[in-house]
């Protein structure tokens, strides 16, 4: 059976390294392949084992294989604030190379609640969700208590005081009483991506 998808961490790699990693990722022949958390540089020589490869800067992922065409299975991707960015656009990239259909509903967070609210109708819309939250990581128990939809949480190091770098959100995320709400690693927007594809395959 072909693997749903193959990944490698860039972090402490050097250019040959990339290269070499990036042609055993290609190897395996998955049905998509990812490089994370990928500098510029490294891109770059990602993109000499694999020229049709795209980078995601602002989360560093890069999408090894050429992304399948979309298909018409709506998943939205929701941020607390503007800081989860990176971990939300690296879910979304995720998605979209595994040919789901994604957007994005960012600054959405519970402190303004009304904004969350404000797009409860989208969130209907859509076949599950996965939202990206640090601090507190409230913002995914309110939403799966808000809609029958599945909700991928992503717990963000983001955050001060006593946020302990996501430990916080994780917490709160593990222990919450929501329904329907599945719960990823620290910062693991890739992971929540690949959990979508299997929920919805």
């Amino acid at each position: 059976m072909r693997p749903i998808v193959a990944v490698a961490e860039a972090a402490g790699l050097d250019a040959d390294q990339v290269r070499q990693r990036v042609k055993e990722l290609l190897a395996r022949d998955a049905e998509v392949a990812f490089l994370r958390r990928a500098s510029r540089g490294q891109f770059e020589a990602a993109r000499e084992a694999a020229p049709g490869a795209v980078y995601h800067e602002r989360s560093g992922l890069v999408v090894l294989t050429r992304p399948r065409a979309a298909v018409a299975v709506p998943v939205v991707v929701l941020s607390a604030g503007t800081a989860d960015l990176p971990v939300a656009e690296e879910a979304m990239a995720g998605a979209a190379a595994f040919g789901l259909d994604v957007s994005l509903i960012a600054d959405v967070g519970v402190a303004g609640l009304h904004r969350l609210l404000a797009v409860r109708e989208r969130l209907d819309e859509a076949r599950l969700l996965i939202v990206a939250a640090g601090m507190d990581g409230a913002l995914p128990s309110v939403t799966a208590r808000l809609t029958s939809r599945p909700v991928i949480a992503v717990p963000t190091s983001v955050g001060y005081g006593s946020s302990g770098g996501g430990l916080a959100a994780l917490a709160a995320l593990l222990n919450s009483g929501a329904p329907g709400l599945a719960v990823t690693g620290i910062d693991d927007g890739l992971g929540a991506a690949v959990l979508a594809r299997r929920m919805l395959a």
